[in-house]
């Protein structure tokens, strides 16, 4: 029996062709896992998606890379609202995100008028481009609809597909002066419609906290970042040097 060591793994290994045979299974999934992790992939496009990339999970014809330094070397480029500066960012957000906490803005969606249809509801309703159907007679719960996704132009009709999105996440306010406001200002600014999209789970997942210098929509980008900058100005949040010269040097791009 004897001890060998792989990627930061220990196997015990004994001598027998069935643990022999164990232990290559386990190195190679060892391997696998590694791969999988570290993996970029250059499109036929030849944009080069890091796991950051709104468009990674749909890109499934591509060139696999170890790093993102290597696709970038062999010819690709990066895709479109991704540079370099806003990959090297996550760990920095990651430790500024500890002491933000969702309860801050309220305890999950608000019903202000007290008719039973909180502020997803209100949103369903409103953003539907046909009438929309309840759970029951009570009228509280959309259950279907039919909603053209502003991140994609596709259209949902089951809305529990439906993501609803803060186009200025509330992480990202809280880090940008809304840790500064009272609770009844954050609570209005998380149930704000104008901050309230109904987009697909996965991509509002994908965006998670990120401001749009770090991820953009596969589609109708202009009018996410104007409605971002709405939204920044309306309530007077404070990005940095950098973050405002990227959205304004987007909007201009937009314009032109």
């Amino acid at each position: 029996m004897s001890i060998l060591h792989c990627r930061g793994y220990s196997y015990i290994v004994a001598s027998t062709p069935k643990s022999l045979l164990l232990l290559v299974f386990l190195i190679g999934l060892s391997f696998s896992h590694a791969a999988d992790a570290a993996i970029v992939k250059m499109s036929n496009s030849g944009l080069c998606h890091p796991p950051q990339s709104s468009w990674y999970e749909r890109t499934k014809n591509y060139q696999a890379f170890a790093s993102l330094e290597a696709c970038l070397v062999s010819g690709g480029k990066l895709p479109k609202g991704i540079s370099r500066a806003s990959l090297k960012r996550p760990q920095e957000l990651s430790s500024q995100r500890q002491d933000y906490e969702r309860s801050a803005f309220g305890h999950g969606w608000d019903d202000v008028d007290g008719d039973c249809q909180d502020s997803r509801a209100e949103a369903l309703i409103s953003t539907s481009t046909t009438q929309v159907r309840f759970a029951d007679k009570k009228r509280c719960r959309v259950v279907t609809g039919r909603w053209i996704s502003p991140f994609t132009n596709r259209v949902i009709q089951n809305a529990g597909h439906i993501d609803i999105d803060h186009v200025v996440p509330l992480a990202w306010a809280w880090h940008h002066g809304a840790n500064q406001w009272p609770k009844d200002k954050r609570e209005q600014f998380a149930n704000d419609p104008v901050n309230l999209w109904p987009v697909e789970l996965s991509l509002n997942r994908s965006k998670g906290a990120q401001g749009p210098d770090q991820w953009l929509p596969p589609a109708g980008q202009c009018g996410y970042v104007a409605r971002f900058l709405r939204l920044v100005k309306q309530y007077n949040l404070k990005p940095s040097r950098q973050e405002a010269a990227w959205i304004k040097s987007f909007i201009t791009q937009c314009r032109s």
